[in-house]
């Protein structure tokens, strides 16, 4: 599949790996850098769905979304691993379960430029998983450095996912390095993390913000 992604905003926060490990499908190892954890809130929007070489449908192809994910590396492999992905958009929930085994799950979802900043809100659907927040860049285009922990955080083509059965798979992704920006956000409800029975801490996120990347999605393979 080929999606473009837009003004998104990447907030993470440190936890003990101890408390995210066990929440992790069984034989999916938690990465970690430097001995701790991370949880990542993601809400940006998306156009362009579509298979790749054919032409995107209206009404399918354009939506936001905001996962909660953490990570896990396999066979040497960095990957992402979602604790849930809210989408506005029913069709595009339901396939995503079907033939992703991916954790989707429909919300309310706005959106909105407001010059540089976006004011992003969504609701759960029969959940009190909510994010209501102003965000935006606050510096330059920046290539995150290998090594650091800004690579680490995003520097990751493939994702890994678990079915009814136990079988784990992975599903490949690619694009070109991401253009992060340092960013501010001013968040005045998250409790998108509750349903997983984490708490993340009081400290401010480690916040990157990026405008616009041209991804292609494959099918999941077993692991």
């Amino acid at each position: 599949m080929a999606q473009t992604w837009h003004d998104l905003l990447f907030a993470h926060w440190p936890l003990p790996p101890s408390a995210v490990a066990t929440r992790l499908p069984a034989g999916l190892p938690l990465d970690t850098f430097d001995g701790q954890a991370w949880i990542g809130v993601v809400p940006f929007h998306m156009t362009g769905i579509r298979l790749r070489f054919t032409p995107a449908l209206p009404g399918l192809s354009a939506f936001p979304e905001l996962n909660v994910r953490t990570y896990a590396t396999v066979g040497g492999k960095p990957g992402v691993v979602f604790f849930s992905l809210d989408a506005a958009n029913r069709v595009a929930v339901a396939a995503a379960r079907r033939w992703f085994h991916l954790p989707y799950v429909h919300a309310h979802m706005r959106s909105r430029p407001d010059g540089e900043a976006i004011d992003y809100v969504s609701e759960r659907e029969g959940s009190p998983a909510t994010f209501r927040g102003r965000y935006g860049p606050s510096g330059p285009v920046v290539r995150a450095p290998p090594g650091s922990l800004d690579h680490w955080l995003t520097e990751r083509y493939c994702l890994y996912v678990a079915d009814g059965h136990g079988v784990l798979y992975r599903g490949e992704i690619h694009h070109a390095p991401w253009p992060l920006q340092p960013a501010w956000a001013e968040i005045a409800v998250n409790t998108m993390v509750e349903p997983t029975g984490l708490h993340l801490p009081e400290t401010a996120p480690l916040l990157h913000f990026s405008r616009r990347l041209d991804v292609r999605v494959w099918g999941l393979e077993p692991v």
